[in-house]
Parts: C-alpha cells; structure tokens; sequence
C-alpha cells in the first residue's frame, strides 16, 4: 500500500486516507481533559450520559490529504452509512480536491477492513461508481487487511488533533463540534476545514446483483478482496 500511494504521489495524483471517527455525544457532557476555569467556577456538566432527545449523537467522517496535509470532516447526524462515507469524498473534492489537483486522472483511497467503507461492504462500491461517474476519475482503493486498520494514517495525523482541541470541552451544540473541528492546526501545519451533513442516511438498503455486476470494478491482481479500481462509466 505504501509503495503503490508513493506512485501516485509522484504522478501528482491525489492519497486519500479516509476513516470515521468515534460517535460523540452532544450536550454538556463531560470530555476528558483540562481547560482554564476561573477558581470555584468549573463547567457543570450532566451525571449521566443518556443521550439527548433533540441532538442526540455525531459522526465525524474525515478526509485526508497527505501530500499537503489537509483534511475534510462531514459531521453527520443519523447513523454511519456509505453513502455518507462517499458524500464526504465527494465534499472534499469539491471543495479542496479540484482545486489541488485539476489535472488529475485517478485517486487512491486507502481504508479500513470494515465499517461502512469496507472491503465486503456493496453500497460503498455502488456509491463509489457514482462518484466516479460524477467526477470523471478512476477511484482506486487499498483496504487494510484485519488487524492493523490503525496504520490508516487519518487515525495518528488528524483524528488525533481534533479529538485533543476539544479536550475538557462539552461539545454543547452541533456548531461547536463543526467549528472545533475546522479550527484544528499543528505545528506541522495541518490544515482543516469541516461542515455539518444533515442528509439522511437510512440503513438497511440492500444492493441487488444486477447492481453489483454493472459496476466496471477492476480487482487487483495483488489481493484483489482487499485492492480494486471503478472507472467511470462515462
């Protein structure tokens, strides 16, 4: 996997590391931590952790841009689904990708084994051939095998640095958790931009196998379960 991004990156195409970060609650709940507080006047927070009726949880799925060290993060509101995963390539190559690379023919996504861009999983390769075919690139994806899904480099390199700028801080509102997010920089000059996706994502849609044999899905030779590329239909 390492070679093959190397090869990329040379042919000036995009390395996309893609991943979904863990479920938050939101509301004045308590996050480890230490923040600045006046003496004897320390944030109150909830005793228990049920979650709110009204804003209930978070799903960050983010993003990243190794080669110029950015990243996107879709905060979705419903549950983790692939066509969310897929929206949320989709937002970062209208929003950042095109920009960097206008003149790119394919891009490469590495992920990991499961969830819901995993390598058995149907509705995220339908969705990817719809991206495909919207944007005009071939897509090509390396999954990490079972095991070490912790090398997907979004987990050490930007999930990391969003989870510690909310450090100590109820994410009280679905804003604050959008602006904490998009508000992350390193020292290394991580950039971030983040944005709320409020569309609905129902579970449970089956992908027939008329669906699954239209898609122009090519499997890698090396560990074709793990490794393939869709190409545009059009």
């Amino acid at each position: 996997m390492n070679r093959r991004a190397k090869i990329f990156q040379q042919q000036g195409q995009p390395v996309l590391s893609v991943d979904t970060k863990k479920k938050e609650l939101v509301g004045q709940y308590r996050h480890g931590g230490r923040e600045w507080h006046l003496q004897g006047q320390p944030e109150e927070v909830n005793v228990h952790d049920c979650p709110d009726e009204v804003l209930g949880k978070i799903i960050p799925y983010g993003v990243y841009a190794e080669a110029t060290n950015t990243g996107w993060v879709s905060v979705g509101v419903e549950h983790d689904t692939a066509a969310c995963a897929v929206e949320t390539v989709r937002r970062w190559w209208r929003h950042m990708g095109s920009k960097v690379y206008p003149k790119a023919k394919r891009l490469l996504m590495t992920a990991d084994g499961g969830g819901s861009n995993g390598s058995r999983c149907r509705r995220w390769k339908v969705e990817l051939q719809r991206l495909a075919d919207a944007i005009g690139r071939c897509i090509s994806v390396c999954h990490f095998p079972p095991g070490p899904s912790k090398w997907n480099k979004i987990e050490h390199r930007m999930f990391c640095h969003s989870t510690e700028n909310w450090r100590g801080r109820p994410l009280v509102s679905r804003e604050v958790v959008v602006n904490l997010i998009g508000h992350t920089t390193t020292t290394t000059g991580l950039a971030m931009r983040s944005a709320l996706d409020e569309n609905s994502s129902p579970t449970g849609r089956e992908v027939t196998d008329q669906q699954l044999e239209s898609l122009a899905i090519k499997r890698d030779k090396f560990h074709g379960e793990w490794n393939d590329t869709i190409r545009p239909k059009t």
